[in-house]
């Protein structure tokens, strides 16, 4: 995959150009990911298939705010921060 992602300790905890130019991607619990998809319903939806089942969650770039957006970037570096901890 081609797109510029953002790492902790080498595991990713999002992503840009996913699934296209204009979203990104934050990994997020299927518990965060409903929080955020109540916040700001068409900003934030599942991915395709089983990552999306398992938080991975698609962000429209261009409508959502940067308060949500920096939201869900620190939930989604601590998720990858604590699993490296607990590894």
């Amino acid at each position: 995959m081609n797109h510029p992602d953002f790492r902790i300790g080498g595991r990713v905890f999002a992503s840009l150009g996913y699934p296209d130019d204009g979203h990104g991607m934050v990994k997020l619990t299927p518990e965060q990911q409903r929080t955020f998809m109540e916040k700001a319903p068409g900003v934030f939806d599942p991915c395709a298939g089983a990552w999306g089942k398992q938080g991975s969650t698609s962000v429209d770039l261009a409508m959502v705010k940067v308060g949500l957006l920096r939201a869900a970037l620190e939930t989604a570096s601590k998720n990858v921060s604590s699993k490296k901890k607990k590894a």
